[in-house]
């Protein structure tokens, strides 16, 4: 009882504190306070500079351990966008185009792919089952990095159970090449980060270096991502958010584990780069990251990584009519265009907002979802706070 106590009261005074740094603090610590979430860090930037990064509330609850500027947190799927970007930097060199097939780099996509029907299969003339469906046209790498695919989510794939970063994509990703589709590719969107990780593969390929190598000298070393990692030194676990499942019924939280993942976290020999959801961050990394984005292309110190052409690409709906998902090259477009961006499974968020000429980074550590209202209110309260200051 003691021991919660204090628990409390240390929370009321990290909470009060918080507050007092700014509107973005006061705006989560309630929710931290009722339990809706541990706490959360919130940044604002412009093209160039950070506006401000608050925070409130704990990364860890049982010690005690303040959510801070600087507390790192798994990004998992805004791994997506900084694959994209790596990638379009070898299609701005012309070493690869978005339109080749995927078979081009890794062969064993030659092979049809069966495709899976959603209802029993018709009867034919004479009694036997009809012919299983296969796909007609190749899948491109487009239909990759737009999830038009048609592979299967990461749940049902088979190659990921119990982890998805014991195999290292060279091995990994031809398997893929195994797996039975849900659509003709092109024809329909349906989310999966395998996707990405054979798009992490074709980077190897085409670069000739480790997918890892290549995103540290081409992004974090050019964008100043010194937080950014597969696998956090024991310096940054240190400093590493706790994730937590939510009861919105009772107002608790339990502590967990990230998901699909080897521990220790910085174990580089049994840990591979998972290129669809292996990232971890901090708030101002990202933020670097999504001025990329803002400035098509250019960085926020002067240095152009990327086309304008590239960015335009990665931020246009790349999915058909036929789907609601208004999704380009890993990047999700937002508020009826006026934002894009990407989220990660545990509800941290990107958002770049073009016309306003700002970043938004949301961070935060949820297991599942938020649940009732009051969770789903916190990102948007934050974004329309930082978009009204202009």
């Amino acid at each position: 009882m003691k021991t919660r106590i204090l628990t409390r009261v240390l929370a009321f005074l990290v909470l009060a504190q918080a507050v007092i740094a700014g509107p973005y603090a006061d705006i989560i610590a309630p929710y931290a306070s009722n339990n809706t979430t541990s706490g959360a860090v919130f940044l604002v930037a412009d093209a160039q500079r950070v506006i401000a990064c608050e925070a409130a509330g704990f990364a860890d609850i049982a010690s005690a351990k303040p959510m801070r500027p600087d507390t790192l947190f798994w990004i998992a799927s805004m791994t997506k966008p900084i694959t994209a970007a790596a990638f379009m930097m070898l299609v701005d060199e012309g070493k690869v185009a978005l339109d080749d097939p995927v078979s081009k780099y890794i062969p064993e996509f030659a092979t049809p792919q069966k495709i899976i029907q959603k209802s029993a299969p018709q009867q034919a003339a004479d009694g036997q089952a009809a012919e299983p469906v296969f796909r007609k046209g190749p899948v491109t790498l487009r239909h990759l990095l737009s999830h038009t695919a048609g592979f299967r989510r990461d749940g049902d794939i088979p190659f990921h159970r119990p982890y998805n970063d014991a195999l290292p994509l060279s091995k990994i990703v031809p398997l893929y090449a195994t797996l039975d589709i849900h659509f003709e590719p092109g024809t329909n969107y349906r989310y999966s980060s395998i996707d990405i990780a054979t798009i992490g593969r074709v980077i190897e390929v085409v670069a000739g270096i480790p997918y890892e190598t290549f995103l540290q000298k081409r992004i974090f070393d050019p964008l100043g991502m010194t937080e950014t990692t597969f696998w956090p030194t024991p310096a940054q676990l240190e400093r590493l958010a706790t994730p937590y499942r939510g009861s919105p019924k009772k107002h608790t939280l339990t502590p967990g584990i990230i998901a699909q993942r080897q521990y220790p976290l910085d174990d580089r020999v049994k840990r591979h780069p998972t290129p669809g959801g292996g990232l971890f961050s901090t708030a101002g990394d990202i933020a670097k990251f999504g001025q990329l984005l803002l400035n098509k292309g250019v960085a926020a110190n002067g240095k152009r990584l990327l086309s304008e052409a590239a960015v335009a690409e990665m931020t246009r709906r790349q999915t058909p009519p036929v789907t609601k998902e208004a999704y380009g090259l890993c990047i999700r477009i937002a508020n009826s265009g006026r934002s894009f961006g990407h989220s990660g499974a545990y509800g941290t968020q990107l958002s770049v907002w073009p016309k306003d000429g700002k970043v938004t980074v949301f961070m935060i550590q949820k297991i599942n979802s938020w649940g009732g209202p009051d969770g789903d209110k916190l990102r948007p309260a934050l974004d329309a706070q930082a978009l009204l200051e202009k």
